[in-house]
C-alpha cells in the first residue's frame, strides 16, 4: 500500500506519517 500526504509546509505531514508508521507498523 502507498499513501501520499499532500500539504504546505507545516501542515502536519511528517506527524500524520510518524502516527500512521506507528499505528499500522509499516515503514515510512
Amino acid at each position: 500500500m502507498r499513501v501520499i500526504l499532500l500539504g504546505a509546509p507545516g501542515a502536519g505531514k511528517g506527524t500524520q506519517a510518524q502516527f500512521i508508521k506507528e499505528q499500522f507498523n509499516i515503514p515510512q
